[in-house]
């Protein structure tokens, strides 16, 4: 028995359950634990959302579906973005009104070439009203790991309320595990041992979000249309 184990085992021990290695995770481990803290309603939940983003300092924005083209265009013009990369299959209607160029984001884009970029517009899986948290999984609209890493301007749309979980549980029943994750919790920043924060370090130092209210009926009635092909590399 290695020391791992010997460690794993009074873990499990402590947690009142066998201290041999559970069969299977879905059905030995106790999932006892609170969902959420607090009952709230639906609307008190995006509130929270809203409250902790801004309390991590993402910038919040708030709009119907049939608005959300024109507040993405108004963000990056106030950010004087002349580039933005998006996924293969943000909705073409978010970005319908933007004047910056489009960027593709291809296989063999590098990190700086990504760096050149002013701005990068994506959706995301699932936002966690308790923690503040955005999650990316990856999907077609919200493209590679990489793309929201590099570039320092990051609009992230989240859909209000299909989107919003109280708890980082309820977060995890909706994700895949499998996919590559990216939880995001405000802009990047960090600190060293004298408590001096740095933000830019490990991914944008801008982050805004957009909680959008509607069900993407604004695309049209034959579902949202995808993002045309845009400037190469």
């Amino acid at each position: 028995m290695s020391s791992r184990d010997v460690i794993l085992g009074r873990v499990r021990r402590a947690l009142g359950g066998p201290a041999g290695e559970p069969a299977t995770y879905g059905t030995d481990i106790d999932r006892g634990y609170l969902r959420e803290h607090g009952a709230r309603t639906t609307e008190e939940t995006v509130e929270l959302l809203a409250e902790n983003l801004a309390d991590y300092r993402a910038v919040v924005h708030r709009c119907t579906d049939e608005e959300l083209s024109e507040v993405i265009m108004r963000l990056l013009a106030e950010r004087g973005a002349q580039t933005v990369v998006v996924p293969p299959e943000l909705p073409a209607y978010w970005i319908k009104a933007v004047d910056a160029t489009r960027i593709h984001d291809r296989a063999a884009t590098t990190a700086a070439e990504l760096d050149r970029v002013d701005s990068v517009v994506t959706a995301c899986a699932v936002a966690i009203a308790e923690t503040g948290t955005i999650v990316l999984d990856g999907s077609p609209d919200q493209g590679r790991r990489r793309l929201t890493l590099v570039p320092d301007h990051h609009i992230c749309v989240v859909r209000v309320p299909g989107q919003v979980v109280s708890s980082v549980p309820q977060a995890l029943e909706r994700l895949d595990p499998t996919r590559p994750l990216t939880w995001i919790s405000g802009p990047s920043a960090t600190s060293d041992i004298e408590l001096d924060r740095v933000e830019g370090v490990h991914g944008p130092r801008t982050l805004e979000v957009v909680l959008c209210e509607g069900d993407g009926s604004a695309a049209g009635v034959n579902g949202p249309e995808r993002t045309p092909a845009a400037r190469p590399w």
